[in-house]
């Protein structure tokens, strides 16, 4: 009898022990993350959440560095190799919808549900620059490659044209159904991708704010939108639930038809972004409300690997960088910092190696 009454209390206590770790936070959660590819054991860097709402964009800057906005209102500029702040900025009324920075100025932007868009600077915490005048929500932010000019984009069916060190706008284009979603200026051109709740990819001729191409209606709004370095592909992504739509396009701008589509998400794929070739493979990555980043063979349409961020939330935006870290920011957990590895066969996987 005290045998069948000690093995009691042990499948007792394991039992408690089980409830303790079901009911773990999701922080914690996320830290052991599924990698679809191969399972990581490593160490994982968490340091204090700079936002203390969703996050909802993200800026490259350098390796190390990393632009972020929220909808606490905030725009941070953050060390995620040392885990310091660099400096954040407070002025919108509202959340903050785009965030963007200028290699060459070394201005930073942002966008807001305030309706404006600001610049501000490093070692000055005021703003120094106001762009007013949308009548609702500025969306999307494009810089050109020698950051003089600035175009935002509105649910007001607007496009505008701003010179940087002035303020003034310098044109503008209206429309109609033109609920901007993204924005991408083409690097060393005259172009500017766009992509619309009205499911269509546009191109645009910058120097007349006029549209030079469009391209066939997709089922869903499509979301974000990305260039090629060379400026001849386009990549969007799209709304959709339960799988259907929930994928990310490639479009040749010397076409006007779709040259593939990767599908595998089942949630709305929030944000895609051309990467960095590895050994002379061309990649992609995406990432979606179903709390999942997929990187894809560019040409192949094969998912090369996955990382799901479990308890993170819808994923709102990328970033990546030439040293294979890609940056994703969440409506729960913040910012994710991943490392894109390759293993002895050539395989790649994700590898979550820092959050904050």
């Amino acid at each position: 009898m005290n045998y069948f009454r000690r093995m009691g209390r042990f499948f007792r206590k394991l039992g408690d022990q089980d409830g303790d770790e079901r009911h773990s936070s999701s922080r914690q959660s996320a830290y052991h993350s599924q990698n679809s590819c191969q399972a990581y054991h490593n160490e994982i860097k968490e340091f204090p959440p700079v936002h203390t709402d969703a996050v909802s964009s993200l800026a490259a800057i350098q390796p190390g560095i990393c632009l972020s906005g929220s909808k606490d209102h905030s725009v941070v500029l953050f060390d995620y190799n040392g885990g310091n702040t660099l400096q954040k900025w407070t002025g919108h009324q509202r959340e903050i919808t785009q965030v963007a920075y200028g290699q060459q100025s070394k201005n930073v932007f942002s966008a807001s549900r305030d309706k404006s868009a600001k610049m501000w600077q490093r070692g000055h915490s005021e703003q120094v620059r106001s762009f007013e005048g949308h009548s609702l929500v500025v969306t999307a932010l494009a810089l050109n490659e020698d950051n003089t000019h600035l175009c935002t984009g509105s649910r007001d069916n607007t496009l505008k044209m701003w010179d940087v060190e002035s303020g003034e706008c310098l044109q503008q284009n209206n429309t109609s159904r033109n609920l901007v979603t993204h924005m991408k200026w083409g690097r060393g051109a005259n172009i500017l991708a766009q992509t619309s709740e009205d499911k269509e990819l546009k191109i645009w001729d910058t120097r007349s704010l006029q549209i030079s191409q469009t391209f066939p209606r997709k089922l869903y709004i499509q979301t974000s939108c990305d260039l090629s370095s060379d400026n001849l592909h386009c990549l969007t992504s799209s709304n959709g639930f339960g799988g259907n739509g929930c994928e990310a396009t490639l479009w040749d701008l010397r076409t006007t038809t779709p040259v593939c589509e990767y599908r595998g998400h089942i949630e709305t794929v929030a944000s895609c972004i051309f990467l960095p070739s590895q050994g002379g493979m061309k990649l992609i990555a995406t990432s979606a409300n179903d709390c999942n980043v997929k990187v894809w063979n560019r040409d192949t349409k094969e998912c090369l690997c996955s990382l799901s961020l479990s308890g993170a939330g819808p994923l709102t935006s990328l970033v990546a960088y030439e040293d294979n870290t890609i940056l994703v920011s969440s409506f729960n957990l913040g910012v994710h910092v991943l490392s894109l590895q390759t293993d002895r066969n050539g395989s790649l996987s994700l590898v979550k190696t820092a959050q904050y």
